[in-house]
Formats: structure tokens, C-alpha cells, sequence
């Protein structure tokens, strides 16, 4: 280093080497100031040689730099330790290369602050918020400028409402005729039973069966013949077919949802049940009829083969009932069975069975009401006795359908002419009405039963 550059470091000036004139420029860092630069005309005319004092205050050293840089073109950069000892500085040594002689003559003062720097910094923001609140503004206008849909125009007019309101009464009238027309045969059938059954039904009735009945005269025990022997050969036929139908067809079902999940066999089963379930009544007796006469000889007639026809003709009805009850149960329920480690079998037993039971029993219900008033298939297999027989396995049966058909077919009988007061012309067509009203009896018993039982074994869903 010469002795020039160390006067330079110590004194904190920069001179020109041409022309031997020397500018003191301080740049500070405190926090705070702003950058000046000042040139006095004053401190023009003190220095001999007419430079000018700048002075450079700024938070940034690398802005100051910048702005001499602006200012003078050329500039060096010598550090000076400031006097105090308090802080760190820097002392620019610049150079004006002919620019200085210039500046002092015209005798201006320069001033560069930070506020006049953060000025035009906010107002370039400013300028850019204008900006994009024009270009908010002009999106919102666009958005404002789009066709609004004018719903009054779909507002429906009186007269359409009243149209509405017309045909919606109509439709309610029809609906309330039609099931006052489909009431009718029902409500009258209930009604003729019940008045021309009642006439002869008592317990005398119920008690006895047809033995020592002799046209219309009555018995010893005084009555006209009872339908005790016909009520516990129905009962007794439609039991063996209900234990023969419904596991049957319940495992049926089991199978279709429960293991074939609509595979090819499952489908051929499934047209079969629907099948079956068309077949009239007479050619189920026909089938358990032959069936018997192959396995027992010719001429076989007992309860149990009513039981088999009655059978046949319900295995249809269980099966596709408990098929939609099985199909209803979720998957979840299932699955949640599987995770806990039950097997399948069990799955099936407790969870599946158990929440479709309800609609099981209703199934069950409606097959028994299905065949419990069958006679044709009924007068080929069980046949019809006047006594009681409680052995459904052999010897003839009489069921309520039967007798029914039995004493119609027979009208009334001829009483003698000393008969007295005793003999009832008409009493085999009382006996049927009697009987039929046993029978309805019987059906809506077995229907309440059924009820009770999907009560008490229904899921509560909690």
C-alpha cells in the first residue's frame, strides 16, 4: 500500500490522483438514518479545489454503494474503523473523474433519503392494488353482466293448479272404489258364512263326528252329525305337510342364496320351484296317488299321502318366500360373523335364520293357507270316513274341504213323514256352511299364531 492509499484509509476521503482534490464521503450503518447526499454550493467554495462534501447514510451499505455508483460513475471502497469503537463502518473513497468540477460549479444539492425510496415503493404498490382492484372490479362486473334465469317463468299458473288439484282428487276416488270393489267379495263372503254358519254350529257340532247319522234325523247325543272327525283329519294332514315343506323348502332356499349364488344349477332349481308352483292341485294328488301305488300297492289311501300332494304344492311357496327373506339380510351381518371366526353353518343358523324368521313364518303362513282349503288332491289320497281316525299313517282321512264338498254335493235329504219336528230337510247344507266357517276360523287361528311367533322372535333393530 502507498502512502497516498494510507492517507486515503486514515483521513476517510477519496481523491482524484490527477488533480490532487480530496471528497470526504462517510457511509454509516445506524438503523434509522436516511440516505443523504448533500452538496452544498458552500462547501464548494471552502474546499480550494471547489469539490463538494457528500455525506451517504443508509441501513444498507450495498443501496448507498448504488447510489454514488449513480451519482459519480466510479468509486473505490476503503475500510476505515469508525473513532468511537461503538460499530462497524465503511469509508468510500470516490472518485469523480472530471464530473465533481461540474456538480460544485452548479452549485445543486442532492438529496436521496429512504423515505423518498419506500415512497416510490408504495406507490408502486399502490399503483398495483389500483390495478388489480380495476381487474377485481372488471371480473365482477363480467360476473354481474351474466343472464340471471327468471324462475317466475316456471311458476305454475292457477288454472294448472287447479287441474292438478282435480285430477289429484280423481285419482284418490279411483284408488278408494277399487278397494272398496276388491272389499266387497270379501266382506260378503265373511258375511254369508258367517250368517248361514252359525245357524248350526255349536258344540255339539264340534264335538261329534258323522257315525249313526241317518239323513236328517237326529242323533242320540241331539245333534245332526259334527265335524270332529274333519277337524282332526285337517289338522293332522296339513302338520305332516308343513314338517315335509318346510325344511325342505327352507334348505332349498338356504342353497339358492347361501351357496350357489346364481350359478347354473341354481338357476335350473330356481325354474323348477317357479314351475311347481303352476301346477293344479289334481295333478299333485295324481303324482302322490302313483307314487304310493308304486311303493305300497294299489288301492293305498291314509292321511299321510294327503300329507305328501299337500306337500308339493307348498314346497313352492316356502322356497321363494325364503329366498327374498334371505336375500334381505346384509352382508354385513355376515361378514361381521365371519371376522369373529364363526363358521359358515353357524353364520347361517344364528344370524341369518334368526333375523329372517319374521318374514320366514309369513312364508309358512301363506303356503298353509294355500293348500288347507285343497280338496281335489285330497279326495284321491285321504279319502273320507265318518268316524275319527287320529292315525295319519293309515286308514282313510276326512279333512274339512272334504266334508264340506261331501254334504254340499248332497243339497238336503228326504225325512220320513212321521220324522216330527226332528228331521232338517236342509241340514247337509247347513253342516257345509258350518264347516266352511270352522275352516276360516281355523286359518285366521293359525294366521294370529304365526303373528305371535314373529313377535317373539323378531330382531328389534335398536
Amino acid at each position: 500500500m502507498s502512502q497516498k492509499d494510507a492517507n486515503n484509509k486514515n483521513d476517510g476521503t477519496c481523491g482524484d490522483e490527477r488533480t490532487g482534490h480530496r471528497v470526504p464521503v462517510n457511509v454509516s450503518n445506524d438503523v434509522g438514518d436516511a440516505v443523504k447526499t448533500e452538496t452544498s454550493a458552500d462547501a464548494a467554495s471552502e474546499s480550494p479545489s471547489g469539490a463538494a462534501d457528500t455525506t451517504v447514510s443508509s441501513k444498507d451499505p450495498k443501496t448507498a454503494m448504488s447510489n454514488l455508483l449513480v451519482l459519480s460513475g466510479s468509486f473505490e471502497v476503503m475500510d476505515n474503523a469508525p473513532s468511537d469503537g461503538s460499530g462497524t463502518g465503511k469509508n468510500v473513497s470516490l472518485s469523480d473523474r472530471g464530473n465533481r468540477s461540474d456538480h460544485a460549479e452548479a452549485g445543486f444539492d442532492v438529496t436521496l433519503s429512504s423515505e423518498a425510496a419506500s415512497g416510490n415503493i408504495r406507490e408502486n404498490q399502490n399503483a398495483g392494488i389500483v390495478e388489480n382492484a380495476s381487474a377485481d372490479s372488471e371480473t365482477v362486473s363480467s360476473q354481474s353482466a351474466r343472464p340471471t334465469p327468471d324462475f317466475s317463468r316456471f311458476k305454475p299458473s292457477e288454472a294448472l293448479l287447479k287441474r292438478r288439484e282435480w285430477k289429484s282428487r280423481i285419482m284418490a276416488g279411483v284408488i278408494g272404489l277399487a278397494f272398496v270393489v276388491a272389499m266387497i267379495p270379501l266382506i260378503s263372503l265373511l258375511w254369508t258364512t258367517i250368517v248361514r254358519g252359525v245357524k248350526r254350529l255349536n258344540l255339539n257340532f264340534l264335538a261329534f263326528n258323522m257315525s249313526g247319522v241317518i239323513g236328517g234325523m237326529p242323533t242320540p247325543s241331539g245333534g245332526h252329525g259334527g265335524i270332529e272327525h274333519a277337524i282332526i283329519g285337517t289338522l293332522e294332514v296339513t302338520l305332516g305337510a308343513m314338517l315335509i315343506s318346510v325344511p325342505v323348502g327352507l334348505m332349498c332356499a338356504i342353497y339358492l342364496v347361501e351357496y350357489a349364488r346364481g350359478g347354473k344349477f341354481a338357476k335350473a332349481i330356481s325354474l323348477l320351484v317357479n314351475v311347481m308352483s303352476g301346477i293344479p292341485s289334481i295333478v299333485a294328488g295324481l303324482f302322490a296317488f302313483s307314487l304310493f301305488a308304486i311303493l305300497m300297492g294299489p288301492g293305498v289311501s291314509n292321511g299321510f299321502e294327503g300329507s305328501v300332494a299337500l306337500s308339493i304344492l307348498m314346497i313352492p311357496t316356502v322356497v321363494n318366500s325364503s329366498v327374498e327373506m334371505l336375500r334381505i339380510v346384509p352382508d354385513d351381518l355376515r361378514e361381521a360373523s365371519y371376522a369373529l371366526g364363526v363358521t359358515k353353518s353357524r353364520t347361517i343358523v344364528k344370524v341369518v335364520l334368526r333375523t329372517a324368521l319374521p318374514g320366514i313364518v309369513s312364508g309358512v303362513i301363506l303356503a298353509i293357507a294355500r293348500v288347507i282349503g285343497e280338496t281335489a288332491p285330497l279326495l284321491m289320497t285321504a279319502g273320507f270316513i265318518v268316524t275319527t281316525n287320529w292315525n295319519l299313517f293309515s286308514g282313510q282321512m276326512t279333512t274339512l274341504p272334504v266334508f264340506v264338498y261331501q254334504e254340499y254335493s248332497k243339497m238336503s235329504v228326504t225325512c220320513p213323514p212321521n220324522a216330527g219336528p226332528g228331521c232338517v230337510a236342509s241340514i247337509p247344507t247347513e253342516r257345509s256352511w258350518a264347516a266352511a266357517l270352522v275352516l276360516i276360523a281355523i286359518v285366521l287361528v293359525l294366521n294370529l299364531i304365526g303373528r305371535l311367533v314373529q313377535r317373539l322372535f323378531s330382531v328389534e333393530a335398536k
